[in-house]
């Protein structure tokens, strides 16, 4: 499928939740019959949510831009071979993309990083506040890096794909509580792990 269509509001701004179920379903039945048009829609509204979670996973723009392109490219195949998804396409493209984090993972054997977002670092900052500020991010980078797998998803979804919650537990299979749990217990490690930096 076609690169990164930057003239699409959605790129920018990562998930947006406001398709519906059957909104995605329509979609999905044109998209079954390789309606140029479905697959364009498809690459514009779930390519930058994808690379988002792909790059909160890895840590690299490179490798998040090369896992991404190929989420599309297993869906373009899976419709042309006639195993599309059936029901939902955003759960499909999340599992395939986590799918792929894990064999990247399995083939590089290093801990995973996340990409964060460097705009935390003020342009008025002086060399000492960009410093601390890079500092703070690797250490963030690491702390995340030893979250358990579905700790680190559900960070990724919820701040990297900005997906809402019940969406989150939709996408995982959990109900709604456990996917709260997750996130308070994967934030309130991450707190422990940073404590020690902001104290220094």
């Amino acid at each position: 499928m076609r690169g990164p269509a930057k003239h699409v509001d959605a790129l920018s701004t990562g998930y947006r939740g406001t398709s519906t179920v059957q909104d995605e379903l329509a979609l999905l039945a044109r998209a079954r019959k390789l309606d140029p048009d479905a697959l364009a829609a498809i690459h514009d509204m779930y390519y930058a949510p994808i690379f988002r979670y792909v790059a909160y996973r890895v840590g690299d723009r490179d490798t998040a831009e090369d896992l991404t392109s190929e989420v599309f490219t297993r869906l373009l195949s899976a419709l042309r071979d006639r195993n599309a998804p059936q029901n939902t396409l955003r759960g499909w493209l999340y599992g395939v993309a986590a799918h792929m984090v894990s064999d990247h993972y399995r083939r590089h054997y290093h801990s995973p990083q996340i990409e964060l977002n460097e705009s935390i670092v003020s342009k008025d900052a002086g060399p000492a506040e960009t410093v601390e500020a890079t500092l703070t991010r690797e250490d963030l980078r690491r702390a995340i890096a030893e979250l358990t797998e579905e700790q680190q998803n559900v960070i990724a979804l919820r701040f990297g794909y900005d997906m809402p919650i019940q969406d989150v537990a939709r996408t995982m299979g959990k109900s709604e509580g456990a996917v709260k749990q997750l996130q308070a217990r994967a934030i309130a490690a991450l707190a422990r792990k940073m404590a020690p930096r902001m104290v220094d």
